[in-house]
């Protein structure tokens, strides 16, 4: 279903960071090259 799609990623800073979820989507087969970008923000 990932497959030759872009990743943009917003990660919450009091749940589940960016990078934990950049690191779910390489487990599950997206390339870094993939991953066009990945943030973590505190959203109050």
């Amino acid at each position: 279903m990932l497959k030759e799609k872009k990743a943009i990623i917003f990660g919450e800073r009091d749940e589940i960071p960016g990078l934990s979820i950049e690191e779910c989507l390489k487990a599950a087969g997206v390339k870094q090259e993939d991953i066009v970008f990945s943030l973590t923000e505190c959203f109050v």
